[in-house]
């Protein structure tokens, strides 16, 4: 007869909790981050010279660049979108990249106090530091889902090896 301690108990939880509700959120948050990077790719195809003009506004990117970065971005957007759904390697990375360098932009656009939309799901959103800000922290949100997947993949991956992480805990008695 096994001998069942407090430990194993502890272990069999936090592995049917990881099983359970994350996977779940693992697939509802890959989802979600999928679909909102396609729409917002998506969207902003439909206007490339609106975006374009919305990129100029933050005065980064040479005009002679402006339709490459119009068209290549949101089409990049696009494609890390559908791969996300499709949990084809490279796509989380991708978008992880891009929120990086959304957030690097945004937060230099708060700093020079410009006031513009951030132009990040389409050319008519709310102009000013509040937009901006809302649109910092919503991609702060979604770097916190990304490093959300990346930590469940890394647990899938150790699990798939036979490795599984084990909690350890010391109780005192």
């Amino acid at each position: 007869m096994r001998n069942i301690t407090q430990q194993h108990l502890i272990e069999a939880n936090v592995q049917s909790g990881l099983n359970t509700y994350s996977k779940w959120s693992y697939h509802l948050l890959r989802i979600a981050l999928g679909g909102i990077f396609i729409y917002s790719g998506a969207i902003k195809l439909l206007d490339v010279k609106g975006f374009a003009r919305m990129i100029s506004l933050y005065d980064l990117v040479p005009e002679q660049m402006l339709a490459a970065v119009a068209i290549g971005l949101p089409s990049l957007e696009l494609v890390a979108g559908i791969g996300l759904l499709f949990e084809i390697p490279g796509a989380l990375s991708a978008i992880f990249a891009m929120l990086l360098m959304f957030c690097t932009i945004l937060w230099y656009a708060i700093l020079q106090d410009l006031d513009i939309d951030c132009g990040c799901f389409s050319t008519e959103e709310l102009k000013g530091q509040n937009s901006l800000r809302q649109a910092l922290y919503r991609d702060f949100v979604m770097i916190a889902v990304c490093c959300f997947l990346y930590y469940y993949r890394f647990l899938r991956t150790r699990r798939e090896q036979g490795s599984a992480p084990r909690l350890k805990f010391t109780t005192i008695i």
